[in-house]
């Protein structure tokens, strides 16, 4: 054979190689993707249901040292937790050893010490089910129903980056008061038959107590993270000004997600796209006011931006706030396992989901139905905002592969 002809030839086979790695390996490799994100949609919905159980079988472990030895850089809890219920039920009722005012911020809050020496966050009860918070998408009081929705959401989602959230009924007469510091105590007061306090924040006023039902009030708890996991708090890239008149830079320039690209921690590292999770998160439950944002210390960008605080949500149903999807649509990128369970979640799903997942939560139900209805009508919002995307860019640009292994040892 010529040596021009071993040169064609040998050119042949070579695009034959690159055709078979790119088009038919790399397939191969998607499409093993898209079914182990099949699989771990069905395990999380045969794992919906959690029922309080105290039971702990096979360990000697408290339920808290369990739920500290689930914190992992990128989750707060892991895929498979049948101990969850068991956790949940000691939130919700082991003793309460101490209270006292909650720790900075602009909304009350009280935080309190259960039997075991485990912190949580007590947010209480200001609305009904049915209220509507009209006003900005950040209008009103913390809703507490709202920490415990968004805890289920994120365990559908399978963002596993948010604390654990339970309702729990407290007596503020036998449960709070003989427990609470100085400091908290001096902010109860009686209206009518009823106890209320209210606390120490930003905004916390004693005209606006939060009042229980006699003496027994509902609220949420929010388990604190482990000590040893402290917390970093960074600014959100897309965050607002919250003055009337100014506008951040996102909300006019439409080119701004290429300035975030060349600043850390979002020009390399999974954070960006965490963004683009968050914002995803936070459009389906409305929450417009995440300003700021927590990841783990000294993560050099590689920690999860941990969904803390999310009970500015569920305000209003009607209200479907276009400008907190800013990251998606701005940047038009997404993870491949985000996009493929947005798409298991269509039809109704989502929303039976939450309701399996909320039904045994103390303080059930947790969301009104016109809440419940909002959800399926946001996801069909979010997935026409990358089918805009994919349309301008294309998939392979705007779907990212983007999978982490994680470890629980």
């Amino acid at each position: 054979m010529k040596l021009k002809q071993r040169v064609v030839l040998l050119a042949i086979l070579l695009v034959i190689f690159i055709f078979t790695k790119v088009f038919l390996i790399d397939n191969l490799d998607t499409s093993a993707a898209n079914r182990e994100d099949q699989r771990a949609f069905h395990r999380m919905m045969a794992s919906l249901r959690v029922e309080l159980d105290p039971r702990l079988d096979h360990t000697l472990q408290s339920p808290w040292e369990i739920a500290a030895q689930w914190v992992v850089p990128r989750e707060v809890y892991p895929e498979e937790t049948p101990e969850l219920g068991a956790v949940m039920h000691a939130m919700a009722t082991k003793k309460i050893i101490k209270a006292d005012v909650g720790y900075k911020g602009t909304q009350l809050k009280a935080l309190l010490i259960l039997e075991g020496g485990q912190k949580v966050v007590f947010k209480p009860k200001r609305y009904a089910r049915d209220y509507v918070v009209e006003g900005e998408p950040y209008a009103g009081y913390d809703r507490h129903n709202a920490e415990v929705a968004a805890f289920h959401l994120d365990r559908i989602l399978g963002f596993r980056r948010a604390p654990m959230v339970v309702g729990r009924f407290v007596n503020l007469r036998t449960e709070i008061k003989p427990v609470a510091t100085e400091q908290l105590l001096s902010t109860f007061l009686t209206l009518g038959n009823n106890t209320c306090f209210y606390g120490k924040c930003y905004y916390c006023r004693e005209t606006e107590p939060a009042c229980a039902d006699g003496n027994t009030m509902e609220g949420s708890v929010t388990l604190w993270l482990p000590d040893v996991w402290p917390l970093q708090k960074h600014r959100h890239p897309w965050g607002r000004t919250y003055r009337e008149g100014k506008l951040a830079r996102w909300e006019y320039d439409e080119s701004y997600c290429d300035a975030v690209k060349k600043t850390s921690p979002y020009d390399s590292g999974p954070r960006l796209l965490d963004i683009i999770d968050t914002a995803i998160f936070d459009y389906l439950i409305g929450n417009a006011d995440r300003h700021h944002y927590e990841s783990f210390q000294d993560d050099e960008g590689a920690s999860m931006l941990i969904l803390l605080d999310n009970a500015k949500s569920f305000g209003n149903p009607s209200l479907d706030e276009r400008s907190i999807l800013a990251p998606l649509y701005q940047c038009c990128i997404i993870r491949v396992s985000t996009w493929n369970r947005l798409n298991y979640l269509k039809n109704g799903v989502l929303k039976s989901a939450l309701k399996t997942a909320m039904s045994h939560d103390p303080i059930s139900p947790v969301l009104s139905a016109p809440h419940m209805d909002a959800l399926d009508q946001r996801l069909l919002n979010i997935l026409a905002t990358i089918k805009q995307c994919t349309d301008q860019f294309g998939s392979d640009v705007v779907l990212v592969e983007d999978r982490m292994t994680l470890s629980h040892l």
